[in-house]
């Protein structure tokens, strides 16, 4: 397995801790989530990974999901809720390098 494979496997394992901790920073909908993805990592997120993820964390009581208009379309807007916040920091202490280091050493690297 190359490094750019290797490279690209850790980043998948982190995003699901970085869409939940993406909604705690600000409440989004499934595309945001992907773009904002992709501008931290420089990896693009599937919607096959994304809403299955975001429908088990709602079904979960973690985050909670609004239907807003924006302009001719409709989006669910998700939002953590304090079980989510509870979940995040979980997440958080079991981390013993903040998520943020790792991710910028990764992606710093590829420059």
């Amino acid at each position: 397995m190359s490094e750019e494979s290797l490279i690209d496997a850790f980043i998948r394992g982190f995003s699901k801790p970085l869409i939940l901790w993406l909604i705690f920073l600000k409440p989004m909908y499934g595309y945001n989530l992907m773009r904002e993805f992709k501008n931290i990592t420089g990896k693009g997120l599937k919607p096959g990974v994304v809403y299955p993820f975001l429908h088990s964390l709602e079904a979960g009581g973690y985050i909670v999901g609004t239907w807003i208009e924006t302009g001719r379309r409709r989006v669910k807007l998700y939002r953590l809720t304090a079980k989510g916040e509870m979940l995040l920091a979980s997440v958080k202490k079991r981390l013993t390098i903040p998520l943020r280091d790792i991710i910028f050493d990764l992606t710093r690297r590829r420059e």
